[in-house]
């Protein structure tokens, strides 16, 4: 099969968990950039910083129409995780790459057990405090930044488990978090996005795009607590198979 054709069905997939999820594109996007499409760890981290920043655009425009942002505590949460995002985007060039693989599982499961046993929140039960708001969202910004993901996997947890939020509010705000922390973490990698093989990138960025309007007409039918738990079963089948992989 075709490296195009890989990429547009691995873009589709990853389209819709971000238009559906608020969350999940990246951790699905690395392991398919380097298990299906042949790229390193580094690059793979790269593109996918590429892939779902384009995304996740697409996807905030659909959930804010429906008014699923809160705009004023994501905007918070992003501003707190620009500078780490930066930081740990210069870091990771000196990762190796079988530690990198392991990290991003490690948090990818950590963060889907966490869903499994929170349950979601009721209408208006947001608790917006700064300092927790800005804590949890340097700590996404530093891991956005070291292990190339938009953090919307984190982030959905962290404002449904942390600040009680509804799901898809959670959702649709996670995509604003997802959007700054992406760019502030490409702005470090400028010299290495120039060598991404855009023949692949570019339709995996446009299926994407296109799974993510999917994904906002799917989240209408399916219940927040649904959601909630189809994200965290998902994330935790992948991270298992990533520790596994960089394990053996």
């Amino acid at each position: 099969m075709s490296a195009v054709i890989l990429a547009l069905a691995a873009g589709a997939v990853i389209g819709l968990a971000l238009g559906a999820l608020g969350g999940g594109g990246s951790v699905l996007a690395v392991p398919a950039l380097i298990y299906l499409l042949g790229f390193s760890p580094v690059g793979a981290t790269t593109a996918s910083l590429v892939i779902v920043t384009l995304t996740s655009v697409t996807a905030l425009v659909a959930h804010a129409r429906d008014g699923n942002v809160r705009w004023r505590t994501g905007l918070l949460f992003a501003a707190a995780g620009i500078g780490p995002a930066m930081l740990g985007g210069a870091l990771s060039a000196r990762i190796p790459a079988a530690v990198l693989t392991a990290a991003f599982a490690v948090v990818a499961g950590v963060a889907a057990l966490r869903m499994l046993r929170s349950r979601a929140a009721a209408e208006g039960a947001v608790r917006v405090r700064p300092v927790r708001v800005a804590a949890a969202g340097a700590g996404l910004g530093a891991v956005t930044g070291v292990l190339g993901v938009g953090g919307g996997f984190l982030a959905v947890p962290a404002l449904v488990s942390v600040l009680g939020m509804r799901i898809r509010n959670a959702v649709g705000t996670s995509l604003l978090v997802i959007t700054v922390n992406s760019l502030a973490a490409l702005a470090t990698r400028a010299g290495t996005v120039e060598g991404l093989d855009w023949a692949v990138v570019g339709p995996f960025v446009g299926a994407a795009i296109l799974g993510a309007w999917d994904g906002k007409r799917l989240a209408r039918k399916i219940s927040g607590h649904a959601l909630q738990r189809i994200f965290a079963v998902v994330l935790l089948a992948v991270a298992a198979f990533m520790l596994i992989d960089a394990v053996l």
